[in-house]
């Protein structure tokens, strides 16, 4: 299909909700007629309207994880505006929120990861597969931020944060099995929930995944668990929260050559039967509000996390094994005062103590730059302090203002284990203590034009200090004590409308960002890059005639390079970086589309339409990915009371496609797309 027919297709689909919601505003609307505000979680970690929020979040509710009976996470989060996540292999995947889709440390730490709010990992322990930490499938909803967070959230949330949010246990008694099979997939979950007392309940789920893959030597098998006690007495609420996760996976690498996905054997094949990653987390919080008196509440938060991973690089050149894992202990703290005139304060102290340890070890021969052995083998402590101030001004009864600020104060003592020198290309530097201290201002208004509509603009700052690789994870070419921290400064406007049947949102953003670090073509890490992101985004809903209703989001936006960069490899100049030029592996165009019917509360079905626009895949814009567009079909029907079928055909065209496309070392590379995979399930409740 030619590119200026599927960017019609995606223009026609992005348009089709804005006339229908046209077309509800100049026909006579029912008298009071329904204004859907949703009530959400992460802007101040407790409950507030959406309209009173000076930016966007975006929710995932339950109906629509547990329908999803998503694979991974970019199943279930790519169905939101800006955000597409590619998924690699197994569990693996890349993250994009108003961003290209980043690698290394800048993937590690551009996105903030939460569960109820806490981060999933240490401030600068990262990982860019860090979902799959997640217990996305029992979760109660899921709320992600679009560009930078408010005042309540630091390092990390630089381009959007994801907060999957857990049930609360009930004080009703519930059980609930659910299990699916299919091509090459089995997965289950248990949910049980109910009282311990008057004031106290609790919860338990638990979810299993067995993938074998349809690509050669490669099988995931991963356990996830979620506990929780609520206790609920007058003015103190308690929530205590264990969950964890266990993976193993035997992981299939890229297939190379242009347009490998395309061939059937190809695809199947794995070149890197090697491979693997083995991981494991346990966190535990214990969230206490306490309301003080009728205006004022305090929420403390005591947590604790402890991470470890190991696995094969497969991806680059000296396949070296890492081993890397830590473990914390902090608290988040929180005043909120509520004062006359419908103000309200939230003012709060963070404070967060790691310690963690990384080893990377080459078992193949020395060859080039590429020394076996010990590359890196060290330990480090991290202390995070972080005071802020949240507020929210009634300034009119249709003008809210906004402002917010936090202070980031992180400090890394480096403690290295092997020999302080450089070997090859790589730089192992002398124990040291760094320290990074951080301002993000925040300021917006949000403006009611009527009941039904309302504007809303921001500014906002964001930052993150270096991760732990960003810093001690040296090259041979760079300066010891060279790493800033990265900061974005971000422009949003947006309107919300909700008319009669019909809730859309549109926002338009600009960002800059400076000293983004990332590693070239050469391999060599580069700390004071410079970027632009700009974009429109649009999520809409209606409901249409006869049980129907059409969801779509969508979004356009350009990442570009702000500075140059020449590549001294004559091997390598696809990778030369110019200023104005794409970002790689950033689509100008994503869509998606869900037509959906019920049938009472029995019976639902949808058709989901993916839209991924081409986008290059080296940085100086000469080899590209043509986009791709692939249809899913999802059902469920209510047999009784406590029976549930289920089923859904994944690609139902049988496209050929690859998840990530890229280009290195010479060559396309690419993670292919499953081919057509049906599914059935069944859900029983008692």
């Amino acid at each position: 299909m030619k590119k200026t027919t599927k960017k019609l297709l995606l223009c026609t689909a992005l348009t089709a909700v804005t006339a229908i919601s046209g077309k509800s505003q100049a026909q006579d609307a029912p008298e009071g007629a329904l204004v859907l505000d949703p009530v959400v979680i992460t802007g101040t970690r407790i409950a507030q309207p959406a309209s009173e929020l000076a930016g966007n979040t975006a929710v995932l509710e339950a109906d629509e994880i547990t329908l999803s009976s998503h694979d991974n996470p970019a199943e279930l989060l790519n169905r939101l505006p800006g955000v597409y996540i590619h998924s690699n292999d197994g569990q693996e995947h890349l993250t994009a929120i108003r961003s290209p889709v980043l690698t290394g440390g800048a993937g590690q730490g551009s996105f903030l990861y939460l569960e109820d709010g806490i981060p999933l990992r240490a401030t600068g322990w990262g990982n860019v597969n860090g979902l799959f930490d997640a217990h996305f499938e029992t979760a109660d909803r899921i709320e992600v931020v679009r560009g930078p967070g408010s005042a309540l959230y630091g390092s990390n949330a630089v381009h959007g944060l994801i907060n999957v949010i857990t049930p609360d246990p009930s004080f009703t008694a519930e059980r609930t099995l659910s299990y699916e099979t299919g091509g090459h997939r089995d997965k289950g979950s248990a949910d049980v929930t109910g009282p311990l007392s008057d004031k106290t309940a609790y919860r338990a789920s638990v979810s299993v995944l067995e993938d074998s893959s349809f690509r050669e030597h490669a099988n995931v098998g991963q356990q996830k668990a979620t506990l929780s006690v609520l206790h609920d007495d007058g003015p103190d609420r308690i929530k205590l929260l264990v969950s964890g996760q266990n993976l193993n996976q035997e992981t299939a690498g890229f297939i190379r050559g242009f347009e490998a996905y395309r061939d059937g054997d190809l695809a199947r094949s794995n070149p890197n039967p090697e491979a693997f990653r083995d991981a494991w987390a346990l966190r535990a919080s214990a969230r206490w509000d306490r309301e003080l008196n009728d205006s004022m509440t305090l929420s403390i938060t005591p947590f604790a996390r402890v991470n470890d991973m190991e696995f094969l690089r497969h991806f680059v050149p000296d396949q070296s094994l890492e081993e890397t894992g830590h473990w914390s202990a902090g608290a988040q703290s929180a005043l909120y005062i509520d004062l006359e005139g419908g103000h309200t304060l939230v003012a709060g102290l963070d404070l967060e103590y790691t310690d963690g340890y990384l080893k990377e070890t080459q078992a193949r021969p020395t060859f080039g730059s590429f020394p076996q052995g010990i590359h890196y083998d060290f330990e480090a402590t991290q202390i995070v302090v972080a005071p802020y101030v949240h507020a929210e001004w009634q300034v009119t009864p249709t003008t809210r203002v906004t402002t917010g600020v936090r202070f980031d104060w992180t400090r890394y003592d480096y403690d290295n284990k092997t020999a302080s020198n450089t070997v090859g290309r790589f730089q192992r530097p002398a124990d040291r203590t760094d320290d990074f201290f951080n301002v993000t201002p925040k300021l917006g208004v949000v403006q009611a034009l009527s009941d039904d509509v309302e504007i809303y603009a921001n500014l906002a700052r964001a930052a993150r200090a270096p991760q732990v690789t960003d810093l001690y994870r040296l090259q041979v070419n760079q300066a010891v004590g060279d790493v800033e921290s990265e900061t974005l400064d971000s422009i949003e406007i947006g309107t919300r409308a909700t008319i009669g049947p019909v809730t859309a949102s549109l926002a338009a953003f600009y960002a800059e960002k400076d000293n983004f670090f990332f590693r070239d073509a050469d391999g060599f890490n580069v700390t004071d890059g410079e970027t632009s992101h700009r974009g429109i985004e649009l999520d809409a809903f209606a409901e249409l005639p006869f049980g129907f209703d059409l969801g779509v989001s969508g979004a356009y936006a350009v990442h570009q390079y702000e500075f140059d960069r020449p590549i001294t490899s004559p091997a390598q100049q696809t990778e030369a970086i110019r200023s104005g030029t794409d970002i790689d592996t950033a689509p100008r165009w994503t869509g998606n589309a869900r037509l959906g019917w019920s049938l009472d509360d029995r019976a639902r079905a949808e058709l989901e339409y993916v839209y991924v626009d081409e986008y290059f895949v080296d940085a100086a814009n000469i080899n590209e990915y043509d986009g791709h567009q692939v249809l899913n079909l999802r059902a469920r029907y209510q047999v009784t009371d406590n029976l549930e079928i289920t089923g859904r055909i994944m690609n139902l065209g049988n496209v050929e496609f690859a998840e990530r496309a890229d280009f290195a070392f010479g060559s396309f590379r690419y993670f292919p797309g499953e081919p057509r995979t049906a599914y059935i399930g069944t859900s029983v409740s008692f």
